[in-house]
């Protein structure tokens, strides 16, 4: 599964499991409509291992841990579980040490989906995936939503009451003066603590929207195409344009974009060779053999509203089949264009330059609403043509 897409559940009882190179602390949480927890009582893990319709189960640090969820025991003002990782050591984060949730039928034992958040880096505690009531039935979701505050601001923000850390030693009692005498009105009670600073923010994480106009995005930053709240689904351009970092010298470079579907299966490429797929939802400009003048040097353009509902991932990349390396480029970028207006929405630049013959540029991600997110991806890898870049750009998803 790639992040916002989803599966339906074929059996009534499920298992997600959750494993890691490194040993978890793993959760599930009753969420109602309103995205609360009802009372502490709903959140499921190694302390308080049953719930109504779910349990917890550890794996010992040697198999992984599991949530299992009974649908039809559910509580039905219960719309979603949501199930969570974090790791167990304080502090360590889950860079490098990426979880895989595998959702399994827990009568049978058969996988039914896995799913492996991408590009993970400050993120100390992951809602990795989420069941669901759709239209009578259960769903599941990839999620892969980050929080550097660990398993604890997961929990907060669900409704949970988490007890604070219990306060160091107090230092050794210093000699005090003798009391004052008492005074006819009552002292001013302590003013009460300062509330705790918020934790820090991941870095890249995040998501904006289109709604106070054109978005300038960092590396692994994301900005929903929704503007006043509904999805952006006319036509786009994305462009995508180079410079030669050396006067004079010619930069054959081709844009592509490769379409993938909810197993991150490769669909489809858009390239020079093919300028057309998915029946015309997306269309190459054609191919530029110098990257000299201004403007963008390739155009795609993506009727997002005519994506066919099996493909749920687009990476845009860029590639040098000559062998030039991307630090003979200069000034190279991907902007998002409204296609009927020319309105810039979106501007990614890539700001740094590796001695590779390939770029991930940005991709997007259908979420399960409808809507379409872009994240500016920015990484380098070997590859000359846009079919060594299928297998790179499912890892991005």
């Amino acid at each position: 599964m790639t992040p916002g897409s989803n599966i339906p559940l074929p059996a009534a009882r499920v298992a997600v499991d959750v494993a890691a190179p490194v040993r978890l602390d793993v959760s599930g949480l009753l969420l109602t409509g309103d995205g609360k927890v009802r009372s502490d009582d709903d959140f499921i893990f190694y302390n308080q291992p049953a719930g109504p319709g779910v349990t917890y189960t550890s794996g010992g640090g040697t198999a992984p841990d599991s949530v299992t969820v009974d649908t039809l025991a559910v509580p039905p003002d219960i719309e979603k579980i949501v199930v969570t990782a974090s790791p167990d050591a304080a502090g360590q984060t889950f860079q490098g040490v990426e979880p895989t949730a595998t959702i399994r039928d827990a009568h049978t034992g058969a996988a039914l989906a896995t799913f492996t958040p991408p590009r993970l880096g400050a993120e100390t505690a992951l809602v990795v995936v989420e069941l669901y009531r759709r239209g009578g039935a259960w769903k599941a979701r990839a999620v892969g939503q980050g929080y550097a505050d660990g398993l604890a601001g997961i929990a907060t923000d669900f409704g949970v009451t988490v007890e604070e850390p219990a306060a160091a030693p107090a230092a050794p009692p210093q000699p005090v003066a003798p009391p004052a005498p008492p005074m006819s009105t009552p002292a001013a009670p302590p003013m009460p603590p300062a509330p705790p600073a918020p934790p820090a923010p991941v870095p890249g994480a995040g998501k904006v929207n289109l709604d106070k106009g054109r978005v300038s995005l960092r590396k692994n930053q994301t900005v929903s195409l929704v503007k006043a709240g509904r999805p952006l689904l006319s036509q786009v351009k994305m462009g995508l344009g180079w410079e030669p970092a050396f006067r004079g010298a010619d930069i054959d470079l081709d844009a592509s974009v490769i379409a993938y579907g909810p197993q991150r299966n490769h669909v489809d490429s858009c390239y020079f060779g093919k300028l057309t797929i998915l029946n015309g939802a997306i269309k190459h400009s054609g191919d530029n053999l110098t990257g000299e003048g201004g403007g963008d040097d390739e155009v795609i353009v993506v009727d997002l509203g005519r994506i066919p509902p099996e493909v749920t991932g687009l990476v845009f990349t860029v590639n040098s089949f000559s062998g030039q390396k991307f630090t003979e480029v200069a000034k190279a970028y991907c902007r998002l264009v409204a296609a009927v207006t020319d309105e810039e929405l979106v501007r990614f630049d890539l700001t740094n330059a590796e001695p590779q013959t390939g770029v991930m540029m940005a991709k997007f991600v259908r979420q399960f609403s409808g809507e379409w997110d872009m994240t500016a991806l920015g990484d380098f890898v070997k590859a000359r043509t846009v079919r060594n870049m299928v297998d790179p750009g499912a890892r991005a998803l």
